[in-house]
């Protein structure tokens, strides 16, 4: 009587134990990648880092793949009884006491689980839609194991000493071009930061044991304590011609750590044993900062999507205002919508597109791919890809419902839940951004605050001037970074950058994106005699490809005092030369230094300065 259910007990456990290998193995893999940045950086790899950022963004899936595949083959997974699968996840509980990872092990589990089974149940009972452990004081205990954190305790007699200390024992193998005097460039923007000169009884320097590697540089990423002000830091490391490490800069304070950690920069690589513990000391760094975003940076994106999923449902849960299309210029590729308390986008590939646009959704989701393998460069925004995700009917206007049902209808499907009876909206794949002024927008309430009225001398008036030039420039920014990153953005119109917070213009639309090396740049060629130039007939042959650079002025610099800005700061981007010089730096294998900080606060520029 008693064999059958020990025959369950026993299938469940080894299904548990399964997907628990499949979660350990991923996760080796993924250290072991991180821990050899190091190595690539003391080589000055900058290819094969690039190369290693692509390969690891891939890990997961192979990983949830292999186990999926696994079960199938080894258990029929998919044939077994719910309560079978209920007992899976009992037993799963019990293999994270005492794990080092348990809330990304339980982000695997929901992976491989919602591959097998149907989503009518992906609910509480089969999947972690909540942490079963909490991830609070977990440190690696085993012997000569490396802590999550060093902590130094200078003074100000020995605080060079303290420094050089700190930086030597992460045993970079490669000598540095003078180490005492960056400590003292980091000594001098320290002075400046804290709030008191004097050192406080509990004046310490606390350090993540790991190097954040991210692009050319190695950052030390850590927190002066001094009585009750924290002061996050970050110092990046560089080569120099030489190949001699330097330390580039300082930077201080949560404003500088942010743009470090932006939603729009690549993933760091770290070498973490208990990613959650730095996920906390980062926090406490950046306390305004989301979790999910955190875990993004440190390359774990599939937390990071988990957990944003687990904020979207809660901000749902606490608010009551509606979905609606999203204001500004509709695009001709993808459908965008919001919720107005929530400060994102949500946006769908339509099911057809109007001429001259000639692509196909495949296509898109391809572009799209490109840009989560590519180093952003605090350029392109962080996208966040879902499928099949339920909203609350409820919760749309019904001017949404009625647009993506014209434009999208083989991405909705309305449904009534098993649980609840509540009818849910659901759509099959969608991508989300965090929510920025397009900067149409931005340029146009800056002209209506009397920025083009050079009679109007006013403090708005000269505040809106203000916002157009910083815009532009940052607008023109925005492009020749990209550039440097061997990206072409394809569709460069204002609508399609929008400006953060921090006053970043960031690119978001990526439908017509393309490799710098895969383009073609050209002059337009001299029109037949008799043949006016601005007739507005094409004389000359257009590849597939080609892109001509001349022509961007008359779309884009309509207006006055936006072509005098652009032509005062930007004016070789309507070059073809410009792109042509670029294009060849890449071609013969260049990796071009972006910083995520103002060229004018590098050490070299200051001590030159002086």
């Amino acid at each position: 009587m008693m064999f059958p259910q020990r025959l369950d007990s026993t299938i469940a456990y080894d299904i548990a134990k399964a997907m628990m290998d499949g979660f350990n193995r991923h996760y080796q893999l993924f250290r072991t990648e991180s821990s050899l940045a190091k190595l690539r950086f003391e080589e000055a790899d900058w290819q094969g880092q690039q190369q290693a950022q692509r390969d690891r963004i891939e890990f997961y899936e192979l990983r949830v793949k292999e186990c999926v595949t696994r079960l199938e083959k080894e258990y029929r997974a998919e044939q077994q009884a719910m309560d079978i699968w209920q007992q899976v996840k009992l037993h799963y509980i019990g293999l994270l006491v005492n794990h080092h990872q348990p809330e990304l092990a339980e982000t695997f589990f929901n992976s491989v689980t919602c591959s097998i089974l149907h989503r009518t149940y992906f609910h509480n009972d089969f999947i972690f839609l909540r942490p079963a452990v909490s991830t609070e004081y977990i440190e690696n205990d085993e012997p000569e194991a490396t802590p999550t954190y060093r902590a130094y305790y200078p003074t100000r007699e020995n605080l060079t000493e303290t420094l050089e200390l700190i930086v030597r024992n992460f045993q970079i193998q490669r000598e540095f071009e003078d180490l005492p005097r960056d400590v003292r460039s980091v000594i001098q923007a320290m002075s400046a930061a804290l709030i008191e000169v004097k050192l406080r009884t509990n004046f310490q320097i606390r350090v993540l044991s790991s190097l954040f590697f991210r692009n050319k540089a190695a950052y030390v990423v850590g927190k002066v304590i001094n009585g009750y002000v924290e002061v996050p830091f970050a110092l990046p490391i560089l080569h120099n011609k030489r190949h001699q490490l330097i330390i580039d800069t300082a930077l201080f304070g949560s404003d500088d750590l942010l743009i470090l950690f932006s939603f729009a920069r690549a993933y760091f690589m770290v070498d973490m044993e208990v990613p959650s513990a730095y996920v906390q000391f980062l926090r406490s760094m950046m306390p305004t900062k989301p979790r999910a975003e955190i875990y993004n940076a440190l390359g774990l994106a599939k937390q990071g999507k988990n957990l944003f999923y687990r904020d979207f449902l809660h901000h749902l849960k606490h608010s009551s205002d509606k979905f609606r299309i999203a204001p500004g210029i509709k695009g001709m590729v993808m459908l965008v919508f919001d919720l107005p308390s929530f400060p994102y986008v949500f946006k769908l590939i339509k099911d057809w597109y109007p001429p001259p646009k000639d692509t196909t959704r495949d296509k898109i989701k391809s572009k799209y791919r490109l840009v989560k393998q590519h180093d952003r460069v605090g350029r392109m925004a962080e996208t966040l890809e879902y499928r099949l995700v339920a909203f609350p009917l409820e919760r749309f206007e019904p001017e949404l419902i009625a647009e993506i049902k014209k434009f999208a209808p083989s991405q909705l499907e309305i449904s009534d839940r098993d649980d609840d009876g509540q009818t849910e909206l659901i759509i099959k794949h969608l991508y989300i951004e965090r929510r920025m002024v397009p900067l149409n927008i931005y340029l146009k309430e800056a002209f209506e605050a009397g920025a083009t009225d050079p009679d109007n001398h006013s403090d708005s008036a000269v505040h809106a001037r203000e916002q157009v030039e910083h815009a532009v420039i940052e607008y023109g920014n925005a492009i020749k970074d990209l550039v440097a990153a061997n990206i072409f953005p394809g569709d460069m119109q204002w609508k399609n950058f929008g400006m953060t917070d921090y006053g970043k213009v960031v690119f978001y639309d990526y439908d017509e994106i393309e490799y710098l090396s895969d383009c073609n740049f050209r002059g337009v060629p001299k029109p037949p005699e008799g043949q006016e130039e601005k007739s507005g007939e094409v004389w000359f042959d257009v590849g597939p490809r080609d892109v001509f650079p001349e022509t961007f002025g008359p779309y884009l610099l309509g207006n006055p005092l936006v072509r005098q800005v652009f032509l005062q700061h930007h004016a070789d981007l309507l070059s073809p030369a410009f792109w042509l010089k670029y294009q060849q730096r890449i071609q013969d294998g260049q990796v071009i230094d972006i910083y995520p900080y103002e060229r004018s606060r590098r050490f070299s520029r200051l001590r030159a300065a002086a």
